[in-house]
């Protein structure tokens, strides 16, 4: 169990510590090798919309694709013992169905091998958000083809990894690429309709059950889940209405992805004559989405600050709206709330939810662009934003939350999605203008103290 002791924060014995990176945010080689085109890639190719900060794109990111030697060196330097990273489902089925990219597998055997031998547990993500270009012209999320083609590709990385990986999280963030791609139209591939966005819901959540036995079946023994971002829901005011807002809110953005696979039910927030229709759910679905997941892993950033919208937002029943960064609370260079007891509270909420299962911290971290000067990157305000969140998390350990890793984000810098390369979330410091060198920061060197300590 965590404690804290005269000063000090340590963790519960085997805890891990990790980082994390994703495939489209680090590796480049955008094209390389027989991948093929993700929404990702059409996104940001679509230059002069104001979609991408200066038009950035993934082409080249931190090109992992070709120095994912050096991304294993840093893992070692920094002490840790577990490595989170996704697999681009372009890169190996190129159009998401059909004919597998065995240059593609390769590269993941090859990243593997690399991150096994710094001495780090492979956690590898199934779907951080690229879909095959070729998926998405035929409905993408909102078709539920989809949710086979998942299965389909996930048996096939199974498959080829399962003899070198035994950690896997099947997506990362559905409530992020659903509503940002499908509702907000932020985020590829731009859609601005919210009925749309629910039938992606419920998609996804048939996808996680179906891609969750495609593993089992390749091996019982896998340890298998999936990551959902989660957020302190914080009312905007004391009113009655704001509060029941705010729990609104919890139930649609931290419940609606696990409550489905773990239960079968979707958390109530959809008017109850039209929930079938709107998520187009059919007799049956309630087995198809059931998944006995061995683990949940849990991404938190910051708080969200919720008021009641009795005019709608589109989504019929939820009538909620929602800022970041309102309010007295510290702000990181993104502008988000620092708030390391709404991480503690999340964390002890989210444990009962999820009924004693595992969780790993798959992802938390803040963006300073702290700049690299005469070699070394002074980045203070990362160190003492971690020291609070860890000790947070330490208590939510205490607590009853059974968190057993927790994982950086990120490895390095990197696409920061539509804030292209102006947001820093790295441990190391990579020069985009100096072919991509890497350079460990004075967070990701106190980082390696705490990996190797166990604490602070």
């Amino acid at each position: 169990m965590a404690a804290t002791k005269a000063g000090q924060v340590v963790f519960p014995k085997d805890f891990l510590w990790g980082a994390a990176t994703a495939a489209y945010q680090v590796e480049g080689g955008w094209n390389a090798d027989g991948k093929g085109p993700s929404i990702w890639d059409t996104f940001t190719h679509q230059k002069g919309l104001g979609r991408i900060k200066n038009d950035d794109t993934g082409d080249v990111a931190c090109d992992s694709y070709h120095k994912y030697r050096e991304d294993a060196a840093l893992i070692r330097q920094l002490n840790l013992k577990s490595y989170r990273y996704s697999v681009a489902w372009s890169r190996v089925q190129p159009l998401g169905k059909g004919a597998v990219n065995q240059a593609g597998l390769d590269y993941y055997k090859r990243l593997t091998d690399a991150v096994l031998e710094a001495g780090a547990r492979p956690l590898v993500t199934l779907y951080h958000w690229d879909l095959p270009q070729a998926l998405d012209d035929e409905g993408g999320w909102t078709n539920r083809d989809t949710s086979d083609r998942l299965a389909e590709y996930a048996d096939i990385v199974g498959r080829a990894l399962g003899d070198r990986i035994n950690h896997w999280a099947i997506l990362n963030e559905p409530k992020t690429f659903t509503h940002l791609g499908y509702w907000e139209g932020i985020f590829a591939p731009g859609h601005k309709d919210p009925l749309q966005m629910l039938k992606a819901t419920h998609v996804v959540n048939l996808s996680q059950g179906k891609a969750f036995r495609a593993m089992k079946a390749i091996n019982p023994k896998f340890q298998v889940g999936s990551v959902c971002d989660v957020a302190n829901m914080v009312p905007r005011t004391d009113s009655e209405a704001d509060k029941v807002a705010a729990e609104r809110y919890h139930r649609f953005l931290n419940l609606w992805f696990l409550q489905p696979v773990l239960d079968g039910t979707y958390p109530d927030v959809l008017p109850a004559d039209q929930r079938d229709a709107l998520l187009g759910f059919q007799p049956g679905d309630e087995k198809v989405m059931r998944a006995d997941y061995d683990m949940v892993g849990l991404n938190y950033y910051t708080r969200w600050v919720v008021a009641d919208k009795p005019e709608g937002n589109g989504v019929p029943g939820l009538n909620t709206s929602h800022e970041w960064g309102e309010g007295p609370h510290a702000k990181t260079d993104i502008g988000w709330d620092i708030d390391p007891d709404g991480f503690h509270d999340t964390l002890v909420r989210m444990a009962k939810a999820i009924g004693n299962r595992p969780i790993e911290i798959t992802e938390s971290g803040a963006a300073y662009n702290t700049p690299l000067v005469d070699g070394h990157v002074k980045d203070e305000k990362r160190i003492e934003y971690m020291k609070a969140y860890f000790a947070a998390l330490s208590r939510a350990i205490q607590d009853g939350a059974p968190v057993r890793a927790y994982h950086a984000w990120s490895l390095m810098d990197n696409f920061e999605w539509a804030q292209g390369y102006t947001q820093r979330f790295g441990l190391t410091y990579v020069d985009y203008k100096n072919d991509q060198k890497r350079t460990i920061k004075d967070s990701g060197l106190w980082y390696a103290k705490v990996a190797k300590n166990n604490g602070f």
